[in-house]
């Protein structure tokens, strides 16, 4: 857990020094709109951005994922070849294929090039699953990878970002400016602080919508990758085995098993209920199944 932590907070003072770098650099000045705007583009999509060309290092440095590099047991072949079908399916370049410990059935997909991408997969799935289950679940990741879910989800949270620093600045300066200078500077920056978390909020259901509906699609992609009734039973089997999520949160909205919630809780759910998935996978058509893969 230190090491994640470490890791993360490493990760993100990085780019803060970068951002602030370039921003000397070039003179860019958070006070004017032009700015403002600039600010924002640069802190919303680089934090985004960089999070995203650092994913398949930070995937396996969190949750210690192995690269299959050269199979060494049968199940290992077995993974890497039906990984490789799978990418040549879909269109897309032969994805590493890798293992990490964890006791929950669970798998990822992640990286920024639909060519050059990750596939990892929980001992804890391979212990629990058949070989039909589980090749549903590698499909259900693939067709992530060949949908381009990770560079559509960056890109989505990068717009979010920069309008949530917009708008919480934007509205601190006018309730500021109704103050004189020295209350009117600690209002803004308290006004600021509560509406990034406020809008942040609402950013963060937005994002979390499009994730959902991301979900009903690789479903699709895995049905048809592998076959409806594997994927349907590779739900059913999560079903049945639904617990606490080890990923890292992030990647957690990549794995195959969300969380559970209710309320105004399960609009900040990454992935929909178990029960709305599969009632989906047998209501589908073949052609939105098909679809459900970008080839």
């Amino acid at each position: 857990m230190f090491k994640r932590i470490t890791l993360f907070l490493a990760t993100n003072l990085a780019v803060l020094v970068l951002l602030s770098i370039v921003m000397a650099v070039f003179g860019i000045d958070p006070a004017t709109n032009a700015g403002l705007l600039v600010f924002a583009a640069l802190f919303g999509f680089g934090g985004a951005l960089v999070s995203l060309l650092m994913s398949k290092w930070t995937a396996k440095r969190f949750t210690g994922a192995q690269v299959i590099t050269q199979p060494r047991s049968e199940v290992e072949r077995w993974l890497v070849e039906t990984v490789r079908r799978q990418a040549q399916a879909a269109g897309i370049g032969m994805p590493e294929v890798a293992i990490y410990d964890a006791p929950e059935i669970n798998a990822f997909a992640t990286g920024a090039n639909r060519n050059n991408a990750l596939v990892a997969v929980s001992t804890g799935l391979l212990r629990s699953m058949d070989r039909d289950e589980a090749e549903a679940v590698l499909g259900h990741e693939v067709a992530h990878v060949a949908n381009g879910d990770m560079v559509t989800m960056a890109l989505l949270q990068g717009v979010l970002n920069t309008f949530v620093i917009v708008l919480a600045r934007v509205v601190a300066r006018a309730v500021s400016n109704f103050m004189d200078r020295d209350m009117g500077s600690m209002a803004y920056f308290a006004v600021v602080v509560v509406l990034d978390l406020v809008f942040g909020l609402f950013a963060s259901m937005i994002a979390m919508w499009f994730s959902r509906h991301r979900e009903f699609r690789a479903d699709a992609g895995g049905a048809a990758l592998a076959g409806r009734h594997k994927m349907i039973a590779a739900l059913e089997r999560l079903a049945q085995n639904q617990g606490a999520n080890t990923l890292p949160r992030q990647i957690a909205a990549f794995g195959i098993s969300g969380g559970l919630g209710h309320g105004l809780r399960r609009l900040l759910m990454s992935h929909p209920p178990l029960e709305e998935r599969i009632a989906a996978l047998r209501n589908a058509s073949p052609e939105q199944l098909r679809e459900g893969v970008l080839a």
